[in-house]
Parts: C-alpha cells; structure tokens; sequence
C-alpha cells in the first residue's frame, strides 16, 4: 500500500457569536478550517486539519510510503524542513497530514483511533472554553449555560486587559455553576499579553476572591524563566505549551519548572501531541489538549494517555461540511466508533458553499495585539 498523493480543501466554523481573546476577535464569528486528504492507492483516505502550509515541501516525505508508518512519516517530514524551521504554519502542515495519517491507519484496522491507541473509554473530560473576549455579559451567560447543560464543571475565560472586568465576568460563571449545584474549576487564560510583573499582580488580585486552578499563557510562551518565578507567587497552576512546536521548544521550559500544566495544540496533530504526552508524564506532569472543536482526532489522543487532565471544548457545532463521530455530555466528548479519526466530509457542499463567496477573514485573535507591553494601572485597566 502506497501514499499518492493529497488534495485540499477549505470550510468554515460559523460559531454564531463574534470569537476571539486580548490580542483580537473576529467580529462575524466565521473563522477558517483547512483540511487536508491523503490519497493511497487502495482507494482509502485520510482526513486531517491544521494548517496547507508547506504542503507541497512535505509531502516527498510521504509519496510512495506506507503510511501505516505514523512514526517513521512523521520524523521523515520534520527531518525534510528542519533546516529552514517546522515551526510556525510549516507545523501545522505537518499536524494535517500526520493527522491524515492517522485516519488511514485505523480505518484499515477497522477501528476508531481512541481504541487503535489502546484507550478504554470513549469518554474525555473537558472543560468549556468559548473564546468570549467580545461577548457581552449576558451573551457570555447565554452561552455558558448551554455548557452547564452539557454537564461541564469547568469553564475558561479569555481575559487578562481589565481587572474588575474578570471579577465580574467569573462572577458571572461562579453563579450559572453554582445554580445547577456545582462548584466550578475557573481558569483564565491571557494569551501571552502580560510580562512577569504584569502577570503576578493581576493572578494575585484576582486570586483575592477567586479560587482559580490554572492560568493559561500568561507570558510569552519562550519565557521559561519567567513561567518558573510565576508558579512560585502564584496559587493557581501555570498551563503553557499549546503554541510550542516541536518537543525541544518544551525542554527549557519544563527544566525551569515553567509548567505545573503542559498543554499541546490540537492543530499540531496526534503524534506531537502522544509524544508531548510522554514527556510531561516522565516529569509527573498532567497535559491537556488546546482547541478541539474542529481537530477531533487529538480527542482520541488523549483518551488514550495516563496523564490526561481535561481537554478544551471551545464549541458545541461543528465546521460546515463536516460530520464528527461524537457527542457532547457529562461535561465531556464522547467518542464514536466510527473507524478512523471520526471525520466526515462532504466535498460537494463545501465546494458549492465556497463557490459562493470568501469567507476568509483577515483578523482576530491570531495577530499580536498593539496594546502589548502595556503597563496594569491601579484602576485595573491598561494604559500605554
């Protein structure tokens, strides 16, 4: 059985309220979805997310092989753009297809990938997360107690920019949880936009009244150093990791004792994610996967290690176009047993809904915000 080629494709997620954190949103709520599908030449499939960057640079790594040969594919692509860098977008190509991979290995073992990695429960813990910088108070309501109703128990906000703004805004979840009788895990996540000093002094303030479990990207994600001296001042946990690509970007961290959390991100596929897996639990570290809503492979990824702690729900839908074998319930995913990585595709109404128009849109949480470097007043909001 031989690799042959690939072929690509783009949907949307229409999450139906304006996304985003301290760096940006994207008013309309429409973000895009690449996909990738690896052809072989037994006819089957694979289906893999993340990123089309340097897809035509990486797939030699892949043409003509085997790819049951997840490990050995996966190394040849790092091995083949090493030298001019797999960081960044190039990682993201690398995740999609190693996430193709994937899908084509259990599909021919005629299993659904949690139990081909050797999970024995359908069933991941998460926690809600709706990238709510830009909802309004009672939107933000609204839409976290659809998570309540779910059965979740534990909530993230974006946040970091105004104190009394958090205070209210955990305010606002303490009350939805504590309403249907359960006391709820808090985090809040910064999205890299302080420094240490910044850092400390809005944890602490908060911590004051809120009995947060972690922090999340509370500094940039190659201050080591500076994650180490927070998880000292601070009570809460520090989760960091989700933007790091490649498990040498994790080793200073975790040397300096920069993590009590690791995180991976879904976008960078199952094997960085199993092999981050390993090497937090080697230090007796919990992970926990970032961005699940339309990367539902790394789901059965962490149903399937010792060491998971609670994967993030960003959504409850799905991106247009896409069917994924699971449900949402118990305050968890609830995998399907559809073989593969559980991913539908309906090529034809995704090419008919894109002939239609561009949904790209240039904006959003992923550009660095202007108001970086800006110092926390004593009114608790950000000035230059």
């Amino acid at each position: 059985m031989k690799i042959t080629g690939y072929r690509t494709l783009r949907t949307v997620h229409d999450w139906g309220r304006p996304v985003g954190d301290v760096n940006g949103f994207i008013a309309s709520g429409v973000t895009d979805v690449p996909i990738v599908i690896l052809e072989t030449d037994a006819g089957v499939e694979g289906v893999g997310m993340g990123s089309h960057a340097d897809l035509e640079r990486l797939f030699p790594a892949l043409d003509g092989q085997d790819p049951r040969a997840t490990a050995t594919l996966y190394d040849a692509m790092l091995a083949r753009v090493f030298k001019s860098s797999h960081g960044g977008a190039t990682f993201g190509g690398i995740g999609a297809l190693d996430t193709a991979l994937w899908d084509i290995k259990a599909k021919l073992a005629g299993e659904p990938l949690w139990r081909l990695l050797g999970a024995g429960d359908r069933f991941v813990p998460g926690y809600a997360s709706g990238l709510d910088a830009a909802l309004s108070d009672e939107d933000l309501a609204t839409l976290y107690a659809g998570f309540v109703e779910r059965g979740f128990s534990a909530a993230k906000l974006k946040g970091g920019r105004n104190l009394a703004a958090d205070r209210r805004r955990f305010g606002i979840l303490s009350d939805l949880f504590s309403s249907a009788g359960t006391t709820a895990a808090l985090m809040l996540d910064a999205n890299e936009s302080w420094n240490l000093k910044q850092a400390v002094r809005h944890v602490r303030a908060l911590e004051e009244s809120i009995d947060l479990t972690w922090v999340e990207e509370p500094l940039r994600r190659w201050d080591a150093t500076g994650h180490a001296r927070l998880s000292g001042a601070i009570r809460a946990s520090v989760a960091t990791g989700e933007n790091l690509t490649g498990l040498e970007q994790y080793r200073p961290l975790l040397d300096a004792g920069g993590a009590d959390i690791v995180q991976a991100g879904a976008v960078w596929g199952i094997t960085h994610f199993l092999r981050v897996a390993v090497t937090a639990h080697s230090r007796d570290l919990p992970v926990s996967p970032v961005g699940l809503t339309a990367n539902h492979a790394v789901t059965a990824a962490a149903a399937a290690v010792p060491n998971h702690l609670s994967a993030e729900v960003q959504d409850l839908g799905a991106p247009f176009g896409l069917t994924l074998d699971q449900e949402f319930q118990d305050g968890g995913v609830v995998l399907g047993d559809r073989p593969g990585v559980g991913i539908e595709v309906d090529e034809a109404a995704i090419s008919r809904a894109r002939a239609d128009g561009d949904w790209q849109e240039p904006a959003g949480p992923h550009v660095r915000s202007p108001r970086a470097g800006l110092r926390l007043v004593d009114t608790g909001s950000w000035e230059q």
